[in-house]
């Protein structure tokens, strides 16, 4: 169902693309790259010996895919992927590494899209997290994360270079919970990621 209504959207943004970049006066898409800090705000509650969990930050290389639907109404996607260093505390056991995959998709109002120094915007979408090559080997230990949908806001802007590329700043946050298993010393933890995502990086508008 979902892969349907992406595809009607597609359908429809592929027919409305030669009116929009005659009202722009360039084309609608964007594609863009960011260096990504991804800071987890982090906190758990694991069952039954209780305390909290420590998520490390990473740093990733991010890609960011944009279509205009109107000069002011835009939609983004991101693609990035980032390790992970998971820790229980207080008492510092090591539950090994995780990658996390989470593509999210925005909805984004741009206040000054024709703006020749300054184009800030704003956004809202859905995120869903797929979490692989889970590690716990140096502990002894198996661990699984369910893979979860997630709510996103974002904050950000361009600062043109000329008429193709652009500065880009962005923050997004990212409201995601997951549940872990922790084999086989039958602990389980419902973990509320909720990490912000911090990128600065360069976009060309076709």
């Amino acid at each position: 169902m979902i892969i349907r209504v992406l595809a009607a959207a597609a359908l429809m943004a592929s027919a409305s693309v030669p009116a929009l970049a005659e009202d722009m006066g360039h084309s609608p898409w964007k594609i863009g790259g960011r260096i990504l800090v991804v800071a987890p705000d982090e906190d758990a509650t694991v069952s039954p010996i209780g305390g909290n969990v420590d998520i490390d930050e990473a740093v990733v290389p991010e890609l960011n895919f944009t279509y205009f639907v109107t000069p002011n109404i835009s939609l983004e996607l991101i693609a990035a992927t980032a390790p992970h260093e998971v820790k229980h505390t207080p008492t510092n056991l090591d539950l090994g590494e995780v990658w996390l995959l989470p593509p999210t998709l925005l909805v984004q109002y741009n206040f000054t899209p024709d703006s020749d120094t300054f184009r800030p915007y704003v956004g809202a979408g859905i995120n869903y997290t797929v979490f692989y090559n889970v590690n716990g080997e140096a502990s002894g230990l198996d661990v699984e994360y369910d893979n979860a949908f997630g709510f996103a806001l974002q904050a950000g802007a361009d600062f043109p270079i000329n008429d193709h590329w652009s500065v880009n700043v962005d923050v997004k946050k990212i409201w995601l919970n997951t549940e872990a298993t922790i084999a086989p010393l039958g602990v389980t933890a419902d973990v509320d990621i909720d990490p912000w995502l911090i990128g600065v990086g360069l976009r060309y508008q076709f």
